[in-house]
C-alpha cells in the first residue's frame, strides 16, 4: 500500500495527514514520536481526495460546525487496537470516557492498561477522538499532541476540565 501525505495548519499546530486510496491512515502532530504509528508516507500529495476531504472536515471541526467525521478511515493496527479505536469513535462529541469505561465496554474489564496503550497508539487523533478519554478521576491523562492540546480540543467541544486553566482562541 502506498501512502501520501500533506500538511495542514490548525489552531493546535501543524498536522501531517497521511492517506492511501483506502482511506485516512494517520494524523500526526508537529512533534509526534515517529515510531508511534505504523504508516509511513514518502510522497507529498496535497490534491489526494482523502486528504482534501480530511482537511475540509477538520476545518469544519475547528470552526465548531462539524461534530461527526465521515471521511473514510484506514488505520493500521492490531485487532485489539482496532477494537479500542472503534470504541473511541463511538464517544459522542462533547462527552468523555475513562479507560475503565472503554475496557468495560469491550467486555474486558481487566484490560484497562491495554486500552490505555492502544489509545496512545491511535494513529488518527481528533477524528478517532482519543482526546475524549480521561482518567477515572476526571484528570487529563497523556496525549500525543500534549495535554494543552487535549484541553483545547475538549474546550472546543464544550467540555470544561476542573484541573486546567487553558484559554484557547479559535
Amino acid at each position: 500500500m502506498q501512502y501520501v501525505y500533506k500538511y495542514m495548519d490548525t489552531p493546535v499546530g501543524r498536522l501531517t495527514l497521511i492517506a492511501a486510496d483506502e482511506g485516512l491512515a494517520a494524523i500526526l502532530w508537529e512533534n509526534d514520536n515517529p515510531g508511534r504509528v505504523q504508516p509511513k508516507a514518502t510522497i507529498y500529495d496535497d490534491s489526494h481526495p482523502i486528504l482534501l476531504e480530511t482537511t475540509q472536515q477538520l476545518e469544519e471541526y475547528f470552526a465548531g460546525t462539524r461534530h461527526h467525521f465521515t471521511v473514510k478511515l484506514a488505520p493500521v493496527g492490531t485487532s485489539f487496537q482496532q477494537e479500542v479505536w472503534t470504541a473511541l469513535s463511538a464517544i459522542p462529541y462533547g462527552q468523555t470516557r475513562s479507560y475503565t469505561q472503554i475496557a468495560d465496554q469491550l467486555g474486558r474489564p481487566k484490560a484497562v492498561r491495554a486500552v490505555g496503550a492502544a489509545n496512545g497508539r491511535n494513529p488518527i487523533s481528533i477524528i478517532v477522538p482519543c482526546h475524549r478519554v480521561i482518567g477515572a478521576s476526571g484528570a487529563l491523562t497523556g496525549f500525543a499532541g500534549g495535554l494543552k492540546t487535549k484541553a483545547a480540543l475538549l474546550s472546543l467541544e464544550g467540555i470544561r476540565q476542573r484541573d486546567t486553566q487553558i484559554a484557547i482562541e479559535w
